[in-house]
């Protein structure tokens, strides 16, 4: 039976809080020069900057092809929630990815898998597309066992996400292994693969496109060791070089 065709090829980067205001602007306008380079290799490239600078970043990038996205949201449209962030208000100011349930969230704000089902319904329920992090906390010294522990804790955090969109919407799952954020290098390729291909199993016969990007350390020669399994990255620091960003999208789209 033939291999059913992979989605597109993805790129994209969160600057978190690192950036102050004038210098998220002008790495927006750095990224706006990479549209060219990912479009000729057949990738799509997304920014998630902070919410202060979206509408700003969304203008700049407005004549390009490269997707806005927002870190969080809110699982209700409008209401008395004081501090929080409205769907439907995100899709207004131009953002079309929203990033969801990242280990930082989880970690200090307390997001459980529940609370990031239902951000992921409100995303899709106004026309944004759920980047949705996942992962595994631990992780095992001998591989095989290092696998099936990894399906068995991101299976439920995949499974309440596609049960609270409709079968037809885009989503993006971010493989990110919490013990691989921030270390000195990614999780060996042959984890990544097997594990994201045992959670590609969980969408299979979506109408919608699910898409498996990997985060967690990801740089230069990741993707080519682990394409078998995912369809991008998803940058971190190393990105907020441009010229680092430029190359993995070259990458990406080579490989």
């Amino acid at each position: 039976m033939p291999a059913l065709p992979r989605p597109r090829r993805i790129v994209g980067v969160s600057l978190k809080m690192y950036f102050d205001l004038q210098s998220t602007l002008s790495y927006v306008r750095g990224v706006l020069q990479l549209d060219g380079d990912a479009w000729n290799a057949r990738v799509d490239l997304f920014i998630i900057p902070d919410f202060v600078t979206l509408m700003e970043s969304a203008r700049i990038l407005e004549p390009s092809h490269v997707i806005v996205g927002a870190q969080d949201t809110h699982w209700e449209d409008k209401g008395a929630f004081t501090g929080e962030v409205s769907p439907l208000v995100l899709q207004q100011a131009g953002a079309r990815i929203v990033e969801i349930g990242h280990a930082e969230r989880r970690a200090l704000f307390g997001e459980t898998d529940d609370s990031v089902a239902k951000k992921a319904g409100a995303a899709a329920r106004n026309g944004l597309i759920p980047l949705v992090c996942i992962g595994e906390k631990t992780h095992h010294n001998i591989a095989s066992a290092a696998v099936g522990m990894a399906v068995q804790e991101c299976r439920p955090q995949v499974t309440s996400v596609l049960a609270a969109v409709p079968d037809d919407a885009e989503v993006i799952l971010a493989y990110e292994p919490v013990w691989a954020i921030g270390a000195a290098e990614p999780a060996d390729p042959d984890h990544v693969v097997n594990v994201t291909k045992e959670l590609r199993k969980l969408a299979a016969g979506r109408a919608g496109v699910t898409r498996i990007v990997y985060g967690g350390s990801a740089g230069p020669g990741t993707f080519a060791k682990i394409s078998e399994g995912v369809d991008g990255l998803f940058l971190g620091r190393f990105a907020h070089d441009i010229q680092n960003l430029k190359k993995v999208i070259q990458e990406v789209g080579g490989a």
